[in-house]
């Protein structure tokens, strides 16, 4: 099973940006779906995460500014960001329970004028 991330990028504050996470290889089917960021010097932390039913959890720091959604047939999973700050910058990291975890190779994201 292989999890590719993309969409990052550099982005003004108060901009958008869309990452996207798919899972490929012998799936039957994946429980949670998340994204989890690590800025330099610090360690990783849950940004977002969805279950396979729909049910999402945010960090505090990221409530009503992204928003987590999921293809199921395409084993797909997507963070809208919003209003993005520099403390939003950092890489970002898909993770998928199979229940076996998964991590894909991270996508930068830097919030910058």
């Amino acid at each position: 099973v292989q999890l590719q991330a993309s969409g990052g990028g550099l982005v003004q504050p108060g901009g958008s940006l869309r990452l996207s996470c798919e899972a490929s290889g012998s799936i039957f089917s994946i429980n949670n779906m998340g994204w989890y960021r690590q800025a330099p010097g610090k360690q990783r932390e849950l940004v977002a995460v969805i279950t396979r039913r729909g049910s999402t959890d945010y960090a505090d720091s990221v409530k009503g500014r992204f928003t987590i959604s999921r293809d199921n047939a395409k084993n797909t999973v997507y963070p809208q960001m919003n209003s993005l700050k520099p403390e939003d910058t950092a890489v970002y990291y898909c993770k998928a329970d199979l229940p076996a975890i998964y991590w894909g190779q991270g996508t930068q994201v830097t919030v910058s004028s």
